[in-house]
């Protein structure tokens, strides 16, 4: 028997390339709520939180619902790119040539970014993930690039998405400027225990699990060690679901997921 069987799932709904399982809980609702209303207002955002929390999927599931003939998802992530790299690939994923020289991209961006707006109606969308890694220069230039008529409006959409420490950085007085831009700034905590409780059962349930596999006691071990972080809860619950089947116990025990902890600890 394989622990497929024995939990009464269709997959794994807890490993990264397996079907994924969209969990609604209110700090996704309102990430989305915050990104949308980005969205609409246009200008600069800022979404942070620290790994494992679910940045990546909110940005992901929420750039695939914008209305592909109202906006053009421009995705990149920057965590090795010089700042001629950034202003190539910014003009190649804008669908244009890009120029050895920077001044001469820096107006290929700003051409190609009107005439999205203007002629086709479009809204660019350029989320600049792992952006705690953006060097000053890319940051001082941000807001001269995506000016527009002397800043009367905005005619892209710039999300910087990152670790909390990108809220530092653009603190700084040289990034004042920038940081007066940023019209949607959002921060995700993690989940609360009901919460992370709601993730697990809701994860299990969309893999077509009808039977109960941790013991309550054992849910609330994976909930406490997993302290709010997604990527934790999918390690945990996952672990512990091999080890359970090694021991062929139908049902999660409190040891089975306080060895887990450690051999995920220790991996």
């Amino acid at each position: 028997m394989d622990y497929f069987t024995r939990y009464g799932l269709e997959f794994n709904p807890f490993i990264k390339n397996s079907k994924e399982i969209l969990v609604e809980t209110s700090e996704y609702k309102e990430t989305l709520f915050r990104l949308d209303y980005l969205a609409k207002t246009k200008g600069f955002g800022l979404l942070t939180g620290s790994p494992g929390k679910g940045k990546t999927t909110a940005l992901r599931s929420w750039s695939a619902s914008l209305n592909p003939s109202l906006y053009k998802v421009i995705y990149s992530s920057l965590s090795t790119l010089t700042l001629n790299d950034f202003y190539r690939n910014l003009v190649h994923e804008l669908g244009a040539e890009p120029a050895f020289k920077k001044p001469d991209n820096f107006r290929i961006i700003q051409e190609e970014i009107t005439r999205l707006a203007v002629e086709k109606r479009k809204t660019p969308v350029i989320i600049m993930d792992e952006a705690n890694y953006i060097g000053n220069a890319i940051l001082n230039d941000l807001k001269i690039l995506f000016n527009f008529e002397m800043d009367s409006r905005d005619r892209a959409v710039v999300l910087l998405a990152g670790l909390p420490k990108l809220n530092s950085t653009l603190r700084l007085g040289i990034h004042e400027p920038l940081k007066q831009r940023i019209v949607m700034n959002y921060n995700l905590e993690g989940l609360t225990k009901d919460e992370a409780r709601f993730y697990v059962t809701e994860k299990l349930k969309g893999a077509g699990c009808n039977q109960s596999i941790f013991e309550e006691a054992a849910l609330e071990s994976v909930i406490n060690a997993a302290d709010g972080i997604p990527r934790m809860l999918n390690k945990y619950c996952n672990a512990s679901m091999l080890i359970g089947d090694s021991k062929k116990a139908d049902l999660i025990t409190t040891d089975i997921v306080m060895q887990a902890v450690n051999d995920c600890e220790l991996g």
